[in-house]
């Protein structure tokens, strides 16, 4: 069996389909020996160069997905690197031996809470993609006077520059004086859509954090930039919530392996014999 170049690249945690698109169009990625091109397949044994780094790839029993979920505090972007030198999301999670940790969704700098990655490109595609209306709830503390009316309109949809929005539901839930706080509930995942949504009622939100996504919430004891595997139970309520429950199909078994230059070269002259 054999699979697409990109997906399956993207599906190992490489990089988007979009980015790896680009690496073949410009030459960095080669299939044993030649430079791929878009649509090439990919089957067990290949042997890949990407970037300059060697990998193989090889059947394995079963598809490992891995979830993490990650408490993150103010002050980190949602990048894997920063030109001025910030602390990202990625800089405290744990290595892996192929791949790269996947963020579902984003944070801004100022927001906290729940984040989650994968190793999965095609799981983490499909918990983002506005299609599968997967829920997430926020903790936000509001400053100013909302009314029944705000309330109302928040819930019924405003007006926003990329179109109408609207909270799935909003309910107060404390706090003093002119800082109160609610919690919101929506199953889409636009550019800072929370904080646009309530500035466009002309109130700020002077914290915002996010507290579950799909059928994981943020554990109380898990604290500001700490992470921890999801349980098994909750990953697969994550996969049946995107329909990725069924048996995995061939392609979901092949596997990248990194490989070091030399065992490469050792590997290619028995293959000559």
């Amino acid at each position: 069996m054999s699979v697409r170049i990109q997906k399956f690249l993207a599906n190992a945690g490489m990089g988007s389909r979009r980015e790896i698109e680009g690496w073949i169009r410009d030459g960095l990625i080669r299939c044993n020996g030649k430079e791929a091109v878009l649509g090439d397949q990919v089957q067990g044994g290949d042997e890949l160069k990407i970037n300059d780094r060697f990998y193989k790839v090889v059947m394995q029993a079963y598809r490992s997905r891995k979830v993490l979920m990650y408490h993150k505090p103010e002050g980190e972007i949602c990048s894997r690197a920063d030109p001025e030198g910030r602390r990202t999301v990625f800089d405290r999670l744990p290595k892996l031996g192929s791949g790269r940790w996947i963020a579902v969704g984003r944070l801004d700098i100022s927001s906290l809470g729940l984040l989650l990655f994968t190793n999965d490109g095609e799981l983490a595609n499909a918990l983002m993609h506005p299609s599968r209306e997967v829920v997430r709830k926020y903790a936000v503390r509001v400053n100013g006077e909302v009314s029944e009316e705000i309330l109302q309109r928040l819930r019924t949809g405003v007006m926003l520059e990329d179109g109408m929005a609207n909270f799935d539901d909003i309910r107060h839930s404390g706090g003093e004086g002119a800082n109160q706080w609610y919690e919101v509930r929506l199953h889409e995942g636009r550019n800072r859509e929370v904080r646009r949504l309530f500035a466009s009622q002309e109130l700020q939100v002077s914290r915002l954090i996010r507290i579950q996504y799909g059928p994981i919430a943020l554990p109380k004891w898990l604290g500001r930039g700490q992470y921890r595997d999801v349980d098994k139970h909750l990953v697969h309520q994550l996969l049946r919530q995107v329909q990725l429950d069924k048996p995995a199909e061939q392609d979901d078994l092949l596997k990248l392996v990194p490989q070091h230059p030399r065992h490469r070269r050792k590997s290619a002259k028995t293959r000559r014999r």
